[in-house]
């Protein structure tokens, strides 16, 4: 019969299994040295890098990027180092593995949880190329369908105080969603403005009310340098210090709270 002597006695069930088990062990290191390209070099308690050939990180691989933005090469001791925040303003509680805390204004430091992590300062772009979020004055084909209008509304912190009004919202075009708002500090109109995330703001009938900031905490919100782009770095910055604020707009709120 055919195959009977080709096999004789070999156990076909056996090899597939082994053979499996053999291809899933390489699928699992191949998606774990992957995973690793980003974030690695590791470093030691010491902040020195151990260097990019610890197992089981891969060979490091250049990747081009889209939109004639160069290349990427990962993993990479002279990226990370790029990308790492040196000079922070903390300090050590006490001793070795205690908790380190801010020495100035945190929310402007942008450390503890107002920290921010230094992307690209350049604005995400749509799948053809276009900028992503974009103010809603800007877009003729745009306009509100369902909810409240926040647009000419007062904007209330979380002490209460109004400290400016509503003027503009930014899209994100492909997802047709609202990203920020746009507030100006001046009563006058005269551009003091700053961005406020959607996420951390509620609309009322009347108002536009932001709770983790107080009406000291305003002036410092991070600026844009476009008044129609906002980049990947500023969104961060400005993600983080509204963040921040729900623990450092007062010293009230980083107090201990009992029950």
């Amino acid at each position: 019969m055919v195959g009977v002597e080709f096999f004789g006695n070999f156990d076909l069930a056996s090899a597939a299994i082994w053979l499996f088990w053999i291809f899933f062990a390489g699928l699992v290191y191949y998606l774990q040295t992957e995973n690793m390209r980003e974030g690695y070099p590791l470093r030691d308690n010491d902040d020195k890098p151990i260097g990019t050939e610890t197992w089981p990180l891969s060979k490091p691989k250049t990747f081009k990027l889209r939109d004639g933005r160069g290349e990427l090469t990962v993993p990479s001791i002279e990226y990370e180092d790029s990308k790492m925040r040196t000079d922070l303003a903390l300090a050590p509680s006490s001793g070795s593995g205690a908790p380190w805390i801010p020495t100035g204004d945190p929310m402007v430091d942008g450390v503890g949880p107002a920290s921010w992590t230094p992307r690209a300062d350049h604005p995400e772009l749509d799948a053809h190329g276009h900028v992503k979020i974009r103010p809603m004055s800007t877009l003729a084909d745009f306009k509100i369908s369902a909810g409240r209008d926040p647009r000419g509304k007062a904007v209330v912190g979380g002490d209460g105080e109004v400290v400016g009004r509503c003027i503009d919202m930014w899209v994100d075009v492909p997802e047709q969603m609202v990203r920020f708002l746009t507030v100006d500090l001046n009563p006058e109109g005269t551009g003091n403005t700053r961005l406020i995330p959607m996420n951390l703001a509620k609309i009322g009938t009347d108002r536009v009310t932001v709770r983790s900031l107080y009406a000291h905490n305003w002036a410092d919100v991070p600026r844009i340098k476009k008044a129609d782009e906002v980049t990947l770095l500023e969104e961060e910055k400005i993600m983080a210090y509204y963040a921040g604020g729900t623990m450092y707009a007062t010293p009230e709120r980083s107090e201990t709270v009992l029950p």
